[in-house]
This record gives structure tokens, C-alpha cells and sequence, in this order.
């Protein structure tokens, strides 16, 4: 997402008018030191991995027993249109973490394995939410999956995180630790940089020994946990009771509704340590999904419920950046609502960096504080137009949303590949009037092709620009 912001406060020197002024200012400066005689909160980050647009019950899936993520949502806000910075893993995180497109942060695609390029991953210049609330006196920790990088320095602990435990690349069978994508079996599972081995371990159950215990530890001070789940991600491992109770569903639901089902347990687990410890009402609690489901191979071919949202994982359709997103602050933001305005991932740094009253990075940010939306349902979206963009060159795939209107340049549906033709490479869509974008409507209005192109088109050349300064995207 990125919006310029072009406004300017002309002061003049009529004496009449300095008043006002110097007033407007008080009251902001007032408002800034109450503000900061509030404590702070805990932020307790959770970003799960490949779960549909509406795996939630409170979302509609009522096939599903999702009773955590419920409550959390009943404890906070939920939002209807909320989107994912990219559809695919890392780009979405990089979003996440730096408040910046995926493009700007120089990570438009995921991160290869190791032995392919090992030096890739996020660029160490970018700023992450880690290092920022780290600089505002928080402890940082990450558990869960990584895929930002391998080498020491692109390692959780080499961008923010005081702690951290997980894996360092896409995905891993959750007993043996072990990465079968392709090349050579390896064993990821890491500690700090330390590899560590837990063999039998089911690692969803080692995730949430790790961030209770890092609960337990800085219970005292102010911290940030980043628990980036990687659940539902392929493969579907559920535990045998909830394959039993979904017995019922066919094949691929059962499978994934027992994995989601299980990562709601273990989501549960960590939600009452924090009111186990008595830090649930100064816990700034998020959740977020990084993309739509997959339909990969190794996801049985599908799963997850993107309901009447076309296309999935790996997808600029609704389908594939629709997301299930919640944020809670029991009795300081409101509970039990509802939000419809448009929001993306990478609105989460600015977010926190308002509710925690911490300095934002000084970099240009395309995310924007929520925190006025949150707190009043009446606030329009601070957004009047988004961007993404996944891969570079002609493989790229690219769109632009301006109110209603959403253009996508050189889509790709991974659920009905078929049902894309050559001219569909800019396939514009109106979501008030199709929400399901079945009909492309380019050739009706070139002129609105046109209009969001050219936007495309400028927004693209100057992150480039700014870009090569920096060597980004090579």
C-alpha cells in the first residue's frame, strides 16, 4: 500500500489567526503527555500461516470449531476488509514487519532455501517493528516460522528480536523438524541461531512452551512477542482427536479443518497464560492471516474457504489477500465489533507504534495507523488506494484498488486456472458490484484501465527509483 501524503499547514502572520494556533497546540501537546503517563501495553503479535479467507466461525465457516480465535475476536475488532501485503509467504511478513510494501522493502517474493541463495532475505537496512519497540525499551521475541532470511545477520535476532525459536524456512514436517521441499532432507529448528533438536516433538505444542515461557520471563517488563504460527501451512498434521471429530468432512476439509482446529488449541494455550500472568487487559493482542489457502499439492490440493472470493494463495484475487484479521486491548478498545473499512498488513506498524507511543521509523511508510478506526467505526479507512506487487520483471504480478474499482495485472488464479485467457492480462474488476471478480470488465472501461495503470505505473517507478539507490531487488 502506499498513499503520498501531499497536505501542508501554511502558518501567516496575521496576529488573529495565532491564537487558534497556539490553543490546537496545547491541547495536541497535553494529549501527547497523558498519552504517555498511560503504561504501556504488551503486544502480543500473531500471524498464522495459509488460513483462509473465512476459516473463522465468526467469519461463516460453520463447518469449523474455532471457539479462541472466536472469543478473541468477541474481546476486540474484527475486520471484514482487511487485506495481506502480498499472497505469498515472505513478501506478506516483510509487509507485516516493516510497515512498507513488499516492492519498498525489497522482498517481492519468497525467500529461496538456503542452498539456492543464502544470502537472501530481508534487507538488514529495513527498519522492523522488533527493532522499533525494541528502541522504545520493549523485549522482543519471535516463535514460529521465519522465511526472511538464513544467514546470521537476516536471522530473527539479526533484525530486532532478542529471542527467538523456530524455523528459518518456508515450512517443516512438525514432528521431525525436517524441510522436504526439495534438494537434500534438512533439519530446521533453531534456537537464537543455535540449532536445537526435539525429534518426536510435535511442534506446535514446542511453540507454545516457548511463548509461555517467554510470557512467564518478561512478565515484569514491557515486551513484544511476534508468534508467526505455521499452521494451517501444509503438512496438514492435526491431532488424532480433531481428525475424529471431523471425520464427517470430506477430504481435503477434514484434513485442514483438524489442523485448524488444532492451531486454535494451541492459540487458546497462550491467550489464557496471559491471563494466567493478569497481563490480558495490558496486552495489545493482533491476529492476522498471512494470505489466502493453498491449493498446492501438498495441501491436498485445497481446504481452506475463500467462500465467494475468487482465486487462493499465490493470487492478487480477493481470495488470495482477503484475510481474517482481529486486534484486542480488553477495556481500552472496544469489543464485540466490527469493522468494514478497508485495512492491510502494513498498517500494523503504524498501529502499534500510535497504541504504544513509540517513535515510527524514519523511512517512508505505507502503512497507516489504525488506531482512530479502532477506537471509532465511524472513521473512514485512512486508505484511497492500495498497491501490491509479487516478483519482478514479466513474471510480476501486480494490482492497484482505488474505492471499488481494482485492476490486476498479469493475474493468476491457482483454483480455475482455465478461466483466465491472454485477454484477461489486465483484468479490472468492481468489488461493489462483483465481489466474486467474474467478469472482467477492461474492455467496458478502458479509460478506468487506463486511470489505474497509470497509477501502477507511477507508484512502481518511484519505489524503483528509490530502489536502485539502495541495491534492492537484486
Amino acid at each position: 500500500m502506499y498513499i503520498a501524503d501531499s497536505s501542508h499547514i501554511i502558518l501567516h502572520n496575521a496576529m488573529p489567526r495565532l491564537l487558534p494556533i497556539f490553543l490546537v497546540g496545547l491541547l495536541v501537546s497535553t494529549t501527547a503527555i497523558n498519552a504517555q503517563n498511560q503504561p504501556r501495553p504488551n503486544v502480543l503479535l500473531i500471524f498464522t500461516d495459509d488460513q483462509g479467507s473465512l476459516d473463522m466461525n465468526c467469519y461463516g465457516s460453520d463447518d469449523l470449531q474455532t471457539p479462541h480465535m472466536d472469543a478473541l475476536a468477541a474481546s476486540g475488532v474484527r475486520f471484514t476488509q482487511f487485506y495481506s501485503a502480498a499472497p505469498v509467504c515472505s513478501p506478506s511478513r516483510a509487509g507485516l514487519l516493516t510497515g512498507r510494501t513488499p516492492l519498498r522493502a525489497g522482498l517481492p517474493g519468497n525467500v529461496p532455501i538456503p542452498y539456492h541463495r543464502e544470502g537472501a532475505g530481508l534487507p538488514t537496512e529495513e527498519v522492523t517493528v522488533a527493532e522499533m519497540l525494541k528502541e522504545g525499551g520493549y523485549k522482543t521475541g519471535h516463535v514460529g516460522k521465519w522465511h526472511l532470511g538464513h544467514i546470521p545477520e537476516k536471522q530473527p535476532t539479526g533484525q530486532g528480536f532478542d529471542y527467538s525459536f523456530g524455523h528459518m524456512v518456508g515450512c517443516i514436517d512438525n514432528y521431525s523438524h525436517f524441510f522436504y521441499w526439495s534438494g537434500p532432507n534438512q533439519h530446521d529448528l533453531w534456537r537464537n541461531g543455535e540449532e536445537v533438536y526435539y525429534p518426536g516433538q510435535f511442534f506446535p505444542d514446542l511453540m507454545v512452551e516457548e511463548a509461555n515461557r517467554f510470557l512467564e520471563q518478561n512478565q515484569d517488563t514491557t515486551f513484544f512477542l511476534y508468534w508467526a504460527i505455521n499452521v494451517p501451512h501444509y503438512p496438514y498434521q492435526g491431532t488424532p482427536e480433531w481428525l475424529e471429530t471431523y471425520s464427517d468432512l470430506p477430504s481435503p476439509r477434514r484434513e485442514y479443518a483438524a489442523f485448524l482446529s488444532t492451531m486454535d488449541d494451541k492459540i487458546g494455550r497462550v491467550l489464557n497464560k496471559l491471563d494466567e500472568l493478569g497481563l490480558r487487559e495490558n496486552t495489545l493482542v493482533i491476529f492476522q492471516s498471512d494470505h489466502g489457502h493453498s491449493v498446492e499439492e501438498r495441501a491436498f490440493f485445497g481446504g481452506g474457504n475463500a467462500g465467494e472470493y475468487r482465486g487462493a494463495k499465490f493470487s492478487l484475487f480477493e481470495g488470495g489477500i482477503r484475510v481474517p484479521a482481529i486486534v484486542s486491548w480488553p477495556g481500552t478498545l472496544p469489543e464485540g465489533e466490527v469493522r468494514d473499512q478497508l485495512a492491510v498488513g502494513t498498517d500494523w506498524l503504524p498501529t502499534v507504534a500510535d497504541l504504544c507511543g513509540v517513535s515510527q521509523p524514519q523511512t517512508v511508510l505505507d502503512g497507516k495507523s489504525l488506531a482512530s478506526l479502532i477506537r471509532d467505526g465511524s472513521v473512514a479507512s485512512p486508505h484511497s488506494v492500495v498497491y501490491w506487487q509479487t516478483g519482478q520483471g514479466e513474471n510480476s504480478q501486480w494490482a492497484v484498488r482505488q474505492g471499488n474499482w481494482k485492476l490486476i495485472g498479469r493475474p493468476r488464479d491457482p483454483v480455475q486456472p482455465d478461466r483466465l485467457v491472454l485477454a484477461d492480462s489486465l483484468f479490472l474488476s468492481n468489488l461493489k458490484q462483483d465481489i466474486s471478480e467474474s467478469t472482467n470488465l477492461a474492455g467496458e472501461h478502458p479509460e478506468r484501465v487506463q486511470e489505474l495503470h497509470e497509477l501502477y505505473q507511477q507508484w512502481q517507478d518511484e519505489i524503483m527509483r528509490e530502489n536502485q539507490l539502495r541495491n534492492y531487488g537484486q
